[in-house]
């Protein structure tokens, strides 16, 4: 693959729009719907408010029934198997749709889609995709989606348009269509090169590409003024900002400029990398009053052995150091994690290893999967000598403590007082939800009107996976 930095040029940016109004010109007034279905991480769902901002040039509204669709755009994860069977499973249940209106264009792009041999067993078995691209063409989706239109327009023709390039550029200036008016995504960064053993991103995603600190800024701005108070940095490895760009500031420095600009609202970020979270990143979210409080350090193994074989760049004891710190220079801080249970070769003692030093941590919240491997990927090949059963149990257990400890660490928080952003309504007896500046889910009962407000919430009540309050 080509990993040297390019960016999109603004002539080719342009082109682009030209072609979305193009579009919106050949096929006419009237009402023309498109579903955008998104699977995986948060840079898929930012990915999507770019498809969705060009489907919006063309003249597209938006719906959630697959049946009123005209276009079907489906946004790929390649992370787990469980996401690429849902993925296969939809798109084949539109077959049906199709047949009986063929005229209604299915796109597959994403994550999966960068796979020549997932593009392959698309082209090959899922007939009903029509335009097939992976995440480096996202910049030329208008380009390819006209090339799609033209097919449609030949009678008799049924050809399909399956495009794909290494060739990974940094491209501003795309148009978005974000959902809500409250949280916005803002990503920083693209790609990984990290090469975790057990991880597609880089092979899907190409090497890091930072964007430059002026655009960053630039935009948070502007979302600052259009009224978003929680905005979300987003990167493979936000701590690795900067690194290879000549002349740029790092993650540290970037949280301090986006900190500078005038506005009530709040900053977060996705995902850090454990072996490069530094003293310098804790200090600048504990100096940086907009920043929250709250750090996503994914841990995935406390067994040392397993973590040398992920290829993690960190031991159990540096990562340890490493949260003790960051506890101790963040007030309030709130800490949570992923971790990979049933990783090949893991034995009951790595298992163990990894039960005590969550346990030792205090997580207020984990995201535990079991392994899946992902072809291409250097463990792919690795036996595991652990049974489905062993494994399953392991899980299970792991799951329990995690429970436990954040039910603990919710409990601890009843009769507090918290500034939280109401940010979601709810059905049932809390009709709202809200999030605190760690990042906790707080249900409240309110009124709509609230929306999108910062409340005063005392803490009544507690469960393992929210809190529940009363606005003062």
């Amino acid at each position: 693959m080509a990993y040297e930095r390019q960016e999109l040029s603004a002539a080719a940016a342009e082109e682009q729009r030209e072609i979305c109004a193009r579009i919106n010109a050949v096929l006419g007034p009237g009402e023309r719907y498109a579903l955008v279905d998104t699977y995986g991480c948060q840079q898929n769902e930012s990915d999507s408010e770019i498809l969705r901002g060009y489907l919006a040039a063309m003249g597209y509204s938006f719906t959630e029934e697959e049946e009123r669709a005209d276009v079907v755009v489906v946004n790929t994860c390649a992370v787990r198997e469980h996401a690429q069977m849902r993925v296969f499973g939809n798109v084949g249940a539109l077959s049906a749709q199709k047949r009986e209106h063929p005229e209604k264009i299915v796109v597959l792009c994403g994550c999966m889609a960068q796979s020549p041999e997932i593009r392959e067993k698309v082209k090959r078995s899922y007939r009903v995709v029509d335009l097939c691209f992976g995440t480096n063409e996202l910049w030329r989706f208008p380009a390819l989606f006209e090339k799609t239109l033209e097919v449609h327009g030949l009678p008799g023709n049924r050809g399909r348009v399956f495009e794909a390039t290494d060739e990974a550029l940094v491209a501003e200036g795309l148009p978005r269509q974000r959902d809500g008016k409250v949280k916005a995504w803002l990503s920083i960064m693209n790609g990984c090169n990290n090469f975790c053993s057990y991880c597609i991103v880089p092979y899907v995603r190409g090497r890091e590409r930072s964007r430059r600190s002026e655009e960053i800024a630039a935009e948070a701005e502007s979302l600052v003024l259009a009224g978003y108070k929680d905005i979300t940095l987003l990167g493979q490895n936000v701590n690795s900002y900067g690194r290879g760009l000549e002349g740029e500031l790092n993650f540290a420095g970037l949280l301090r400029k986006i900190n500078a600009i005038d506005g009530d609202f709040r900053i977060r970020f996705m995902t850090s990398h454990p072996k490069d979270a530094t003293e310098e990143l804790f200090t600048a979210m504990a100096e940086c009053e907009k920043v929250a409080p709250h750090l996503h350090l994914p841990l995935q193994s406390g067994s040392d052995r397993i973590l040398k074989a992920m290829n993690r760049g960190y031991t159990a004891e540096s990562y340890l150091k490493k949260t003790e710190l960051a506890r101790k220079l963040i007030p309030g801080l709130v800490l949570t994690t992923d971790i990979i249970v049933g990783f090949p070769g893991e034995t009951e003692e790595d298992f163990l290893d990894t039960l005590r030093l969550t346990e030792t941590v205090g997580y207020d919240s984990m995201f535990t999967f079991i392994y899946s491997p992902r072809p291409g990927t250097p463990a792919a090949s690795w036996e595991n000598g652990a049974s489905r059963e062993e494994i399953q149990n392991r899980f299970d257990r792991l799951l329990k403590s995690a429970n436990a400890q954040a039910a603990a660490i919710h409990k601890a928080q009843e009769g507090k007082t918290l500034r939280v952003l109401i940010d979601a309504t709810n059905k049932g007896e809390y009709t709202l939800s809200s999030r605190s500046a760690g990042g906790r889910l707080v249900h409240l009962r309110g009124d709509a009107s609230l929306l999108g407000r910062w409340a005063q919430v005392k803490i009544t009540g507690s469960n393992t996976f929210a809190l529940f309050g009363e606005i003062i």
